[in-house]
């Protein structure tokens, strides 16, 4: 296991947007001029890379597979901690064909020793990686999204394979189809969340377990923007072009925003948070960070 900060990336070399499986893919867009798209998302993810070297992560590029477009999401291909990582399983046919290159791209961080080891999922039972089972350092426990991708049985599942609390929150819309696009901790202890894309249940749930003054409610605006779907270390905050509201809040809260036009990967639903897995998340209590 390792313990400097390193995410994950998968070049997008085979990235486009070919189908649509949430309600904010746009395959007619990018249709209209794929090359200049390509192009386009090339230098976004130069620039997300850029962004996240500055706020001190290490950063790993793993290849892509041809035919799967939306490896450039590898938030979605496995949930690592304590240098564990548990594989995902797709509920879509569309992405089901991710499984087998992601489990070849964490055998080999495994031979490398940046992974311990490399688990899998009953059958039939769907997770969709840490999109849907975001880490909470600060609380140390999962938040895990169900409906729209994973299944309830999952957050069951998961607590099992790496013996911590999760906490599983029903997503109540196809938009917020997982809990990233939605849902972020940030470093300092407060969580930026969209309410609307949350169950009543959820949402009880989430302000029994968060003060008031720690949980930032994000707007319609902030959600299309893909604002909410955030990478957070200590007082950076890396995320797409945000809004001028998100700008002042996470602003006065003490954090450094680091904003990239990721335009291109919010045609297929994703941001920051979906382009990046966090290798070496940790169970161990975390010293409050100097924003909270």
């Amino acid at each position: 296991m390792i313990d400097t900060p390193t995410i994950l990336l998968v070049a997008p070399t085979f990235y486009d947007v070919s189908y649509s499986i949430n309600p904010w893919m746009d395959p007619a867009g990018w249709a209209r001029d794929p090359a200049g798209m390509h192009g386009r998302a090339r230098a976004s993810f130069d620039a997300l890379r850029q962004a996240l070297g500055d706020s001190g992560f290490a950063v790993e590029v793993a290849e892509g597979a041809p035919g799967q477009p939306d490896m450039v999401f590898p938030a979605n291909a496995a949930v690592v901690l304590d240098g564990r990582a548990v594989l995902a399983r797709f509920r879509y046919p569309q992405r089901r064909g991710e499984e087998a290159p992601f489990a070849a791209i964490f055998d080999d961080l495994r031979r490398r020793g940046l992974i311990d080891s490399v688990e899998t999922l009953p059958e039939g039972c769907y997770q969709e990686g840490a999109g849907d089972c975001i880490w909470d350092a600060q609380r140390g426990h999962f938040w895990a999204g169900y409906g729209p991708r994973s299944s309830r049985e999952a957050a069951q599942a998961m607590s099992c394979h790496f013996g911590q609390e999760v906490v599983a929150l029903e997503l109540a819309t196809e938009q917020s189809y997982h809990l990233d696009v939605c849902f972020c901790p940030l470093a300092g202890g407060e969580i930026l969340y969209y309410p609307p894309a949350l169950s009543e249940a959820a949402l009880a749930t989430l302000r029994a377990r968060v003060p008031a003054s720690q949980r930032i409610e994000a707007t319609a605006d902030d959600l299309r923007h893909f604002s909410v779907n955030a990478v957070s270390r200590e007082e950076h905050v890396v995320m797409t072009r945000t809004t001028p509201h998100l700008r002042h809040e996470l602003g006065r809260r003490g954090y450094r925003l680091h904003e990239v036009d990721l335009s291109p990967y919010m045609m297929s639903g994703g941001g920051a948070y979906c382009m990046t897995l966090r290798l070496d998340r940790t169970s161990a209590p975390v010293r409050r960070a100097a924003a909270a």
